[in-house]
């Protein structure tokens, strides 16, 4: 609670160049984190696997920086998630419980996040395993992959000061249609600010009526930071829980006597070792204590779970997560994957004139100029493995 308090006295915002820093620190070691958890996406590839990897490299990128400073936290923002095919969000396992295995074909979330200083780079970044230019993504596969890419780069355009998140709701939506696809019901983008990564100011994605009466309309204002999170469905785009254990959690604000030894121990750990940002169960050293110590907290709501969630079966999710600082000279994305049209092949396109007015409107003047300059052919088709702004580059798809 500390944190939360401290932060809200004197709050940090990019009107610092100190903390525009530290963001694209942690959006710099982000970046290359996914670079590497893309590679390891193969046939046979363990999930668990990826996601230790995942959290190791953070810890060992993240321990590279501001050595000296001893009290400055840094790590891990997020945990390293990998979701397959009908799976929504948050799968991470444990040691103790059941994996999953990537197999050629296999539609693929990546989701993690660094923190330096409690300022957060996060990013969500989908692919198919075994995808080539010879063996392209088509199917429903590709409608969904393109829908949640083109919608991201649409929201990417829409979060600037004077607009709100209303428009960036209807937009995702709109895109969605063009591929016969709908937004995961209720999902969230949420404003980031120091230590905090959900903060009051949100997008929501395909809210129902009960979502639609509770969602406060905002603005967009300069200075502030947004994580954007984009998940599409093939289906219906209502995400529900099933068996699948509950690994990832979020330390709250909230205060109360814990009675049991094992929940109290557990609670010092989290509250030493991780502040305000999301864990796993997998960073402790004793699993069975973790699990036990878990659901006191979770009970009297110390912690919140960020729980397994799943569309129907025989349905794909596709996600685009990435991070955005609302800078004077336009939105500056720190986090990205890279994205090659020429891998993936829908029969849908973008037929809306202002979806495509959209998409083809700069984000930021100032890096389009210098690109231009450095890139006088055409843009290829790694159009974000440089600085993701400059996939203001890209054109809609064609309908083939």
């Amino acid at each position: 609670m500390a944190d939360k308090d401290s932060g809200d006295e004197e709050e940090l915002t990019i009107a610092d160049d100190v903390v525009v820093t530290k963001y694209k620190m942690a959006g710099d070691i982000t970046n290359g984190v996914l670079k590497a958890i893309i590679a390891e996406c193969k046939d046979g590839a363990s999930a668990r696997a990826i996601c230790e990897l995942g959290d190791k490299l953070i810890l060992e990128e993240t321990n590279k920086i501001y050595k000296k400073e001893k009290e400055l936290k840094k790590g891990i923002g997020f945990p390293t998630c990998i979701c397959i095919n009908n799976v929504v969000c948050h799968f991470s396992p444990l040691q103790s419980e059941t994996d999953m295995i990537l197999k050629t074909g296999d539609l693929v979330k990546i989701d993690l996040g660094t923190h330096v200083d409690g300022f957060i780079g996060g990013v969500a970044h989908t692919l198919v395993v075994g995808a080539s230019k010879e063996t392209k993504v088509t199917g429903r596969k590709a409608d969904v992959l393109l829908a949640a890419y083109y919608a991201g780069e649409v929201a990417q355009r829409l979060v600037k000061p004077g607009n709100n998140n209303n428009q960036v709701t209807e937009a995702i939506t709109k895109v969605a249609e063009e591929f016969k696809c709908k937004p995961v019901e209720g999902m969230l983008s949420h404003q980031l600010k120091q230590n905090v990564i959900d903060g009051e100011k949100t997008i929501i994605q395909n809210p129902n009526d009960a979502q639609k009466k509770d969602h406060k309309k905002c603005e967009f204002e300069l200075h502030e930071v947004y994580a954007i999170d984009v998940l599409l469905s093939t289906g219906d785009g209502k995400a529900k829980e099933r068996e699948t254990r509950t690994t990832v959690y979020k330390r709250t604000d909230m205060n109360y006597s814990l009675k049991m030894k094992a929940s109290r121990n557990f609670y010092s750990e989290v509250c030493n070792k991780f502040t305000m940002m999301p864990f796993t169960l997998r960073a402790f050293e004793d699993e069975k204590k973790a699990r036990l110590g878990v659901n006191e907290c979770t009970n009297h709501e110390l912690i919140t779970p960020y729980p397994v969630l799943y569309e129907k079966d025989g349905e794909y999710v596709a996600q685009f997560k990435f991070t955005v600082l609302l800078m004077p000279n336009g939105p500056l994305r720190i986090t990205h994957g890279t994205w090659d049209p020429e891998l993936v092949q829908s029969e849908y396109s973008i037929k809306d004139e202002e979806l495509k007015k959209i998409l083809s409107s700069q984000v930021n003047k100032k890096n389009q100029k210098k690109k231009k300059k450095k890139v006088p052919t055409q843009p290829t088709s790694d159009t974000t493995s440089k600085n993701s702004t400059d996939s203001s580059l890209i054109t809609p798809p064609v309908a083939s």
